[in-house]
Parts: structure tokens; C-alpha cells; sequence
């Protein structure tokens, strides 16, 4: 056997001997796309102050990532079934990493924002063909125990993203933390030839390009809408994209419908199982990205952790994932998928409910068993949605799977850090116009404040340095009587600056105990309608067993 190995995986006799290690380099490219958000969160306020990024800028930073990553992945996803999904993967790999060497030399918002954009056109090649690599790599009988890696993977990078980002940036600039995908996404890349083997659809007929390009539109205009419509106000151009996005998936459906061979069959969609899983996948991703997006920024804005000790203290969900994962793979066999996925999303709206408790006299303690519940949640529920939902793809269309699942995954992140950024956000600056109500502090400092927790601790500081000024003018004074005008002034802002430190602080806690109530509400009714959505074990194992049947009819 060669260096690079080239017998495709579909005409091997046997199952691929080094499919472990090819799981291997799949989990390692899910790793740095997943990290690729995480990580921001932290390095955020850095490249704030380097750059002088606006609250727009920085939210464009992040979310230019998402909208070309949800909107390409179906139709890359079938692109690599046809032609290659290794070559994907490469492919994706190589454009991933010349965009993070960009954003990592600009020095401009929209030099960031662009390279982010691209990196998110990398990610729409990388994942959708992990999984499809995974399905075709892996035997009927181990492709559960793999999906459940897989699973894992997303989970821990979840709260590694932070952990390394904050390592970094103990002693290197923001830019560290777009460099440090160069090696890993390298290493993927010289893993895929060596240990992954090639793979493509054994039957392919000509790719629906329309269908494609209609889903490409409508998920980049929805995403879009969910961005632009509750961070920065329901203007033309959020509306626009809502109608765009409304219209471009009833156009598409009704194409898919009459299409012979369809880039995404959605006839699908009427099976329970299937559905029932994109629901379960996107509702969680909602909660975990939301609760995500506010507990970071309570770790380091209110409790007064650095980047690092953040990260480490985001660990346990690490943790927490794996032994989740452990239990599904034992429970799941024995109850059936419909248990633990519930169990799971139940746990996840016991761990949100758990944070609406959070105060101004919380501490990391207070933290600790949410983040455990909410990793367990994730193991439980995540790998027994991803194996029915890739399940129900022809090998055909494994890449399309792959998609699928990812876009539900990305759809609701996305939504999650809206919709629970927006409540967030409104919460806080609704508290902390109460916590100053009767203060002497300026309309335009307030305003500043209001405009996130960070700013908010900013204006707190800026009032501390006016009094250390005054107090030092205080102690130069020409006469007695001027120095103690200056030295009252100095004490009486002083205590404005605790004031206001504490009003923040105390506003975003209470916004975070609002926000998750919310969340939980979300989770909790999502968990019924999953509940009721899944099949009973008898009939799921029927609906599998028809899948089973389309598969083999549609490969022959």
C-alpha cells in the first residue's frame, strides 16, 4: 500500500482496515470549523480595541462566517457526492486556511469580515463532508459508535474553541487565533490522503443545479434576515430578506417536487423520524449557541475571568459531553432513540432553567452544574439525531445528509444567538436604565453603556480615570480651599464609577437569568413537540427499515 491511498472506499471487499484513524482526521476537521466560532467570542474584545470594531462590525465579524456556511452546504454537499468527497474535504481544508493567513494580516473590518466569509465557504466543504466520508467509510453495524465521535467532537470544541483562543491571547494578539488553524487544517489535509479514502456516489446523474442555487438563496437570506432583523432592527434590508428567503423556499420545494432527481428529496420531510431529528438538532443548537454567547461574556465582563481562565472554566461541558455520549451509546440500543433524545432535551431545558437563578452575587459555582447538564444534554441527544437523519440518505446522496443535518445544526445556532442575543441585549440596557434611574450620569454615557456589558464596564472605568485625574490636580493645587473642591470631586466620582460597575454588572446578570428563562421556554416546548414528533422504538426501527430498502434500491 502506497503513501496516499487511492482504492476508492465503495470497491473495498472488506470494511477500510484504517477507518479509526480516518476517523481521526474527519473529527480533526470538524474541530478548527467549530472553533473557528467559539474561539471568537473571546478574542472579540481584543480585536474590538485594535481594530475600533462598532457593535455592528464585530457582529459582522462573527455572522459573515454563517451566512455563506449554511447557504452553500447543500449544494456543495452534492457536488462532492458526484465528484469527490475527499476531494471536498482537501479542498476545503486548503481554502480554510488561506483564509484564516488572510484574516490574520488585515487590518480593517472589512478585511476580517471578508476573510471570515471565505473561511465560512471552506466550512461549507469541510462539513457536510465529514459526515458523508464517515457514512460511506463505516459499516451499517459501527456507523452509530462513529456519528457518536463525531457528535463528541462538535461538543468539546464547543468549550475548547475558548480554552485555546484564551492561551493564546495570554501572550499573542487576536491574529493567533486565525493562525492556529494553519497547522491543524494542514495536518487534516496530509491525514485525508494518508488515512481517508477516496469516496464519491457509484450512480450520480446530473446535479440539480436549481434546486441548488433556490436553497443557496433562500438559507443565505434567511440566515441574513436572522441577523440583521433582531441585532439591528427590522429595516428594508431585514425585511427584504425575510420575503426573499419565504419565497425562495416555496419556489424550491415546489421545484424539488417535480424534479426527477431532486438536490434534496422533501418528501422526507413526512417521515416523523427524520423531521423529529433536524427539529431536535436545530432547537439545541438554538439553546447551547444562546446560552454560549451570554456565559462567556459573564465569565470575563462580571466575574473578571482572562480569556484563558475562561476557557478553563468552560471545561467540564468538555467533560460532560463525553460521559453523555457514553450513556446514549449504552441507553440508546436498549430504549430507542425517542428516549434519550428526549431525556437529552429535557436535561438541556433543566440546565437553562437552572441559570435563571443567576444574580449580581453569583459565582463560577453557580455556573458549574448548568454547564455538566448541559453537556451530558449534548451527548444524549446529539449522535442519535445525526445517525437517523444521515440514515435516511440513499449513498448517493450521503453528502446531502451531511448537509442537511449541518444546516439544521448552523440554522440554529444562528437563531439561537439572535434570538437570545436580541433578548439579552434589550434586558440589559432595560436593567440598567433602572439601575441608574436618580444618577447624575449623562444621557450619551448611559446610551454608551446600554450598547453591551463590555461598554457598559468601559464608561464604569472612564469615570474611575476622571477621578484618579482629579485626584492627582487635587494634590497639585495652589491653595487648600481648590484642593479640597478637587479632592470632593475625585471621591464623588469615584463612587459614581463603583456605582456603575456595579449597576452593570448586576443589569447583565439579571439579563442573563431573563434570557435564560426564555431559552428554557423555548427548549421545554421544543422538547414536546420532538417528543410527539419521534416514533415510538417499534415504528422507528419500521421507518428505518424503509430507509434501509430506498438505499439499496436507489445504489443499485
Amino acid at each position: 500500500m502506497g503513501l496516499v491511498i487511492k482504492e476508492p472506499v465503495e470497491k473495498m471487499q472488506a470494511p477500510y482496515g484504517r477507518r479509526w484513524w480516518a476517523l481521526l482526521v474527519l473529527c480533526l476537521s470538524l474541530l478548527i470549523i467549530v472553533m473557528a466560532n467559539t474561539a471568537l467570542t473571546v478574542a472579540a474584545p481584543d480585536m474590538t480595541k485594535d481594530l475600533g470594531l462598532s457593535s455592528s462590525d464585530l457582529q459582522w465579524v462573527i455572522d459573515g462566517y454563517t451566512v455563506p456556511y449554511a447557504a452553500l452546504m447543500l449544494l456543495l454537499g452534492a457536488i462532492g457526492d458526484k465528484y469527490s468527497r475527499r476531494g471536498a474535504l482537501v479542498l476545503g481544508l486548503l481554502v480554510f486556511a488561506g483564509a484564516s493567513v488572510a484574516g490574520s494580516l488585515v487590518d480593517s473590518s472589512t478585511g476580517v469580515i471578508a476573510s471570515r466569509a471565505v473561511m465560512g465557504v471552506g466550512a461549507a466543504l469541510i462539513m457536510p463532508a465529514t459526515l458523508s466520508l464517515l457514512a460511506s467509510t463505516f459499516p451499517r453495524a459501527e456507523r452509530a459508535k462513529a456519528i457518536l465521535l463525531w457528535t463528541a467532537t462538535a461538543g468539546i470544541a464547543i468549550a475548547a474553541g475558548p480554552l485555546v483562543a484564551g492561551a493564546l491571547l495570554e501572550n499573542h494578539g487576536w491574529a493567533s487565533t486565525f493562525l492556529i488553524n494553519v497547522p491543524i487544517a494542514l495536518l487534516a489535509v496530509v491525514g485525508a490522503f494518508v488515512l481517508v479514502p477516496p469516496s464519491k456516489a457509484a450512480h450520480h446523474d446530473r446535479i440539480d443545479y436549481v434546486g441548488g442555487l433556490l436553497s443557496v438563496v433562500s438559507v443565505g437570506a434567511l440566515v441574513y434576515m436572522i441577523i440583521q432583523g433582531p441585532h439591528f432592527g427590522w429595516d428594508a434590508k431585514a425585511i427584504g430578506a425575510a420575503v426573499i428567503a419565504g419565497l425562495g423556499f416555496v419556489v424550491f420545494v415546489l421545484w424539488e417536487l417535480r424534479h426527477p432527481r431532486p438536490v434534496l428529496n422533501v418528501r422526507r420531510f413526512a417521515h416523523r423520524m427524520f423531521s423529529g431529528s433536524l427539529l431536535a438538532v436545530a432547537l439545541f443548537f438554538l439553546a447551547v449557541f444562546g446560552a454560549f454567547y451570554y456565559l462567556t461574556q459573564h465569565l470575563q465582563f462580571v466575574l473578571g475571568y482572562t480569556p484563558l481562565e475562561t476557557g478553563i472554566r468552560m471545561l467540564p461541558l468538555a467533560g460532560a459531553v463525553f460521559v453523555g455520549s457514553a450513556l446514549t451509546g449504552f441507553l440508546t440500543p436498549r430504549l430507542g432513540m425517542k428516549v434519550t433524545v428526549t431525556a437529552g432535551m429535557v436535561a438541556g431545558t433543566v440546565a437553562l432553567a437552572l441559570l435563571t437563578r443567576v444574580d449580581s452575587t453569583s459565582g463560577y459555582g453557580d455556573f458549574l452544574a448548568p454547564l455538566i447538564i448541559l453537556g451530558v444534554a449534548i451527548g444524549l441527544a446529539l449522535s442519535p439525531c445525526t445517525d437517523a437523519i444521515m440514515g435516511a440518505f440513499p449513498e448517493a446522496e450521503l453528502g446531502v445528509g451531511g448537509a442537511v443535518n449541518d444546516t439544521s445544526l448552523e440554522l440554529g445556532g444562528s437563531l439561537g444567538i439572535a434570538i437570545l442575543g436580541s433578548v439579552l441585549a434589550k434586558s440589559y440596557s432595560s436593567h440598567l436604565a433602572d439601575a441608574t434611574a436618580g444618577t447624575k450620569l449623562p444621557a450619551s454615557a448611559l446610551s454608551t453603556a446600554q450598547d453591551s456589558v463590555g461598554a457598559g464596564y468601559a464608561v464604569a472605568q472612564g469615570i474611575g480615570e476622571q477621578a484618579k485625574q482629579l485626584g492627582a490636580q487635587a494634590l497639585h493645587a495652589g491653595n487648600p480651599q481648590q484642593a479640597a473642591q478637587l479632592k470632593a470631586q475625585a471621591e464623588q466620582l469615584a463612587a459614581g464609577a463603583q456605582q456603575m460597575s456595579h449597576a452593570v454588572g448586576s443589569a447583565f446578570s439579571d439579563a442573563v437569568a431573563r434570557t435564560s428563562l426564555v431559552g428554557a421556554v423555548i427548549l421545554g416546548v421544543g422538547t414536546v413537540l420532538v417528543a410527539v414528533l419521534l416514533p415510538r422504538r417499534a415504528k422507528a426501527e419500521e421507518q428505518a427499515g424503509e430507509g434501509a430498502e430506498e438505499r439499496e434500491s436507489l445504489s443499485v
